[in-house]
């Protein structure tokens, strides 16, 4: 009875060290053809692979496709001329990034005071690809968000997460730069890009199963 017992409690408390899933949802634009991420949604699909050090911090892999656009019809500005600007992108990304829970997240381990959900934030820094009109362009960037997720077994994860990415570079959109004109520089003058997304993500790696406690 007492080796059943012991089984059963190494097998609670059992943590794993990586997770892999996909992610779907919204994307948005906001950049010389647009006011508002909300104006022209698009879909954005994607995959993601996580270190997992302990249980308030992880480093997590993102590749996700989206599709962008934009139309300055439907905006107030008035631009010189009177030109009227629209864009369909295609934007492929691929970012390394950092996250932290806001409190110890997992399932089992009491005395670590887990608990199978936390709100999150996140940073870190990618690569964007924009292919639009033809022609391709190139930029790097930084994502900034936040997000909440959910343990709903041992292993499988249910997250919810909303980013905004700034890309130093103006091509996002193809050719629509400098419509005031104004002159693009690193820091100024660039695009945004925005993610509404819910993901699915499965635990794998065993960690040691037992705490060895010596006195």
């Amino acid at each position: 009875m007492l080796a059943s017992l012991s089984v059963k409690t190494a097998a609670q408390e059992e943590t794993y060290r990586f997770d892999f899933g996909a992610q779907a949802g919204m994307s948005g634009y906001l950049g010389d053809a647009s006011s508002s991420i909300f104006s022209h949604p698009g879909f954005v699909g994607g995959l993601s692979f996580r270190y997992l050090p302990d249980v308030r911090w992880a480093l997590r892999t993102v590749f996700n496709v989206m599709g962008l656009s934009g139309d300055t019809a439907d905006m107030d500005d008035v631009f010189p001329g009177g030109a009227r600007y629209k864009f369909n992108s295609t934007v492929f990304d691929l970012g390394e990034r950092i996250e932290f829970n806001f409190f110890s997240y997992g399932i089992g381990e009491t005395y670590k005071k887990l608990r199978r959900w936390s709100p999150y934030l996140t940073v870190g820094f990618g690569f964007t690809l924009a292919s639009c009109g033809g022609q391709t362009n190139f930029g790097v960037n930084i994502p900034m968000g936040a997000g909440f997720k959910y343990k709903i077994k041992e292993r499988l994860n249910l997250g919810v997460e909303f980013t905004m990415t700034k890309v130093f570079s103006d091509r996002v959109d193809g050719e629509l730069s400098d419509l005031y004109q104004i002159k693009s520089s690193f820091l100024k003058n660039t695009d945004w890009y925005s993610n509404i997304s819910v993901s699915l993500t499965y635990e794998f790696g065993k960690r040691c199963s037992t705490c060895h406690y010596v006195d």
